[in-house]
């Protein structure tokens, strides 16, 4: 059996379906969490699969998570719906609950956040709620795992028993008249594509042109329905789409009296309000932010965490010595000895002393999510999106580019405008993803130790700069336009669950540990052996004779302007394409070093204007394998991705040919 997971943007959908399931997704107080579907059995209920969809306000979709959501719950045949409602907020929740109940399938409600009701002196009568919509209600609080077990025996129960919705029709006056004309004269085209009469009609009359063309009506009867709904709108003095909103909270608002008894006070919004009143201010709101920025990036990059990957690294160096000297006393080949110390240690180990640094900085992330903050940042950035032709919503995929650029590049379906979604998905790649950090920080201790940080920092800075910069340009050009209107719910500030920080860095880490252990562990490999044989397959003494330095020596005078013009970082740069980890554990190899002679290494193929430009360069040219993967999946199309693809190399040469230049007059 397969069950719906349906509801809100942050009503706590994806908390319950981690309960439900004992799966551990990531949870964000934030909406658009969630952008694409995700399955998982119900705890000790191997039959039935519960797949958690992307949160949304109606059936009526308007973005691609949206589309997703509804395609899978009117195309995909389900057995059942689980219908997660927000109980402080339940008469907006409510609104997608009726046009749930109107698909007429198997359906329980989870009334969530009980326990905040129940704390600001509110209550809901279940009993007689659950009569008025005729489907089963259980109150839950998905946070604190309350009323989970009980949901599941309903939802078992109810999906088994094929018990549908018992109030379907709560329409009154024209309205009701044109609804049930309409679904007569449709039924036999609403049985054939498999969904209820009653739901097709209502979609018909809010004008929804999927359903419209699915159905494949006559001329005549596209007539008569039109001729229906003039009359409708007439008689009643509204549009069709207002007409069906009316009905539906006219409904709710009675529903909504006689059952819920609202506290006179919500604490937690009223907190929030005036927490908002200095973070969101008109005035103080960005500097906060960029202090509060700042902060973290400071934090992470000069203080706990370069501090502990400094530790790591030493450790690192130090079983690498270990290995050298245990392989070194048992005779083993010296060039078996040279593949495993300087080349899968010194590859593997570059990559791996950053951990510390991801997850610090990960940390922070986690904790002003979690807490609601970067709402209100995608709500402040509004007016400096705007400006480029994006709206704040646009942030989100931005921010979610910080940690990795394949899941920002999915999230850009929580935008409706397809406009902004391609603008936003060209500008991504400008954010530093957590892979170009190991770049960024054997580069600035090797060439900037006094100032690691600050060019740390800078770098991300000038991503950000850069992405505006491009905005103005397809603003200005090929993306002409104005950005759709901002609309985003500001969810309450909450302490941050100390659960989902931990879940955050553990996935985060195991993500990092897992990346090196394949792609940068085959990269080191194959670096190794490129740079260890030459074109006959003999052992060099010199890695500038290996076939390596023989193909990258063709490529090498592109980059001579931006000052590395050497076959070593024009190899790094390639492997780079795969992942961008790659970069430092290729360097790594090449220079037989580990982590405490590699800036050293570094220094004799670089100056400090090279390195920066080299800096530059990484920072803004092509994504990785895997986001340009992302970037065709969701356009839909090659030649948008080879286009990224080519405008980001030529972008990040002309930049890093910049920087170089003035680099050499001050650096």
């Amino acid at each position: 059996m397969i069950v719906a997971l349906v509801g809100n943007q942050n009503s706590g959908k994806t908390t319950l379906f981690n309960q439900l399931t004992g799966s551990n997704q990531h949870v964000g107080n934030f909406p658009g969490v969630t952008v694409d579907r995700k399955e998982g059995l119900i705890r000790h209920q191997k039959d039935i699969t519960v797949v958690d969809l992307p949160g949304i306000y109606s059936l009526a979709p308007y973005s691609k998570e949206e589309e997703v959501a509804r395609d899978f719950l009117v195309k995909g045949n389900v057995d059942g719906v689980i219908n997660i409602v927000d109980a402080s907020n339940i008469e907006r929740n409510l609104y997608l609950s009726m046009q749930l109940i109107e698909l007429h399938v198997p359906m329980v409600i989870a009334l969530n956040m009980m326990d905040e009701v129940r704390a600001n002196g509110g209550t809901v009568k279940i009993d007689e709620i659950s009569k008025s919509l005729g489907v089963p209600v259980v109150p839950i609080s998905a946070s604190k795992n309350e009323g989970v077990d009980e949901l599941i025996d309903v939802v078992k129960k109810t999906v088994a028993a094929r018990k549908k919705p018992e109030n379907t029709d709560y329409c009154r006056g024209g309205v009701h008249r044109t609804v049930h004309s309409i679904a007569h004269l449709v039924e036999d085209h609403a049985e054939r594509i498999g969904v209820p009469a009653r739901f097709v009609a209502t979609k018909l009359v809010e004008g929804d042109q999927p359903i419209a063309d699915a159905l494949q009506l006559s001329e005549n009867e596209t007539d008569m329905i039109d001729h229906a709904i003039r009359e409708m709108e007439q008689e009643i003095g509204t549009d069709r789409k207002a007409a069906i909103t009316d009905m539906r909270y006219s409904f709710i608002e009675e529903v909504v009296c006689q059952t819920v008894i609202k506290p006179k006070s919500d604490k937690s919004r009223d907190r929030s309000q005036r927490i908002d009143a200095l973070l969101t201010h008109r005035i103080l709101a960005m500097p906060i932010f960029l202090l509060i920025m700042a902060s973290v990036f400071w934090l992470t990059f000069g203080v706990i965490g370069s501090f502990l990957s400094d530790f790591l690294g030493g450790l690192i160096d130090n079983f690498s010595d270990a290995a050298f000297d245990f392989l070194t006393g048992l005779s083993v080949n010296a060039t078996v000895v040279d593949l495993v110390v300087n080349g899968v240690l010194a590859g593997i180990g570059s990559v791996m002393s950053f951990i510390p640094t991801i997850l610090v900085l990960f940390f922070f992330l986690s904790l002003l999510e979690d807490s609601g903050y970067m709402a209100r940042v995608a709500f402040v950035m509004d007016k400096l999106l705007r400006k480029i032709g994006l709206s704040g919503r646009s942030f989100v995929p931005m921010l979610i580019g910080f940690g990795c650029t394949v899941p920002a590049i999915m999230s850009t379906r929580t935008l409706s405008s397809e406009r902004d979604r391609i603008m936003t998905i060209f500008l991504v790649p400008f954010m530093s993803c957590t892979a170009k950090l190991p770049i960024y920080g054997v580069f600035s201790m090797a060439f900037f130790p006094r100032h690691a940080g600050l060019v740390m920092v800078s770098l991300y800075l000038l991503g950000m700069l850069l992405a505006i910069m491009t905005g103005l340009i397809m603003k200005s050009s090929i993306f002409k336009g104005k950005p759709v209107p901002f609309v985003m719910e500001l969810p309450n500030y909450r302490l941050p669950s100390f659960k989902s920080v931990v879940m955050l860095l553990w996935d985060k880490a195991k993500d990092f540990v897992t990346r090196a252990f394949t792609i940068i562990f085959i990269a080191s490999l194959v670096i190794w052996f490129l740079q260890t044989f030459d074109l006959r397959m003999n052992l060099v003494a010199d890695p500038s004779g290996s076939m390596l330095a023989s193909i990258a020596q063709f490529i090498a005078p592109i980059f001579t302007p931006l000052g590395f013009g050497n076959w070593q970082s024009v190899t790094a740069l390639l492997t780079g394409f795969m992942a961008k980890e790659a970069v430092v554990s290729t360097f790594a190899v090449l220079t037989g070093t580990g982590m405490s002679g590699l800036s050293a290494a570094l220094q004799q193929l670089f100056t400090p204007a090279s390195a920066y430009a080299f800096l530059v360069f990484t920072l803004l040219y092509t994504p990785c394998v895997a986001a340009v993967a992302a970037i065709r999946r969701e356009l839909n199309s090659r030649w948008l991705a080879i286009f990224a693809v080519i405008y980001q190399t030529s972008f990040a040469w002309v930049m890093s040919f910049v920087v170089y230049l003035t680099g050499q007059l001050f650096i």
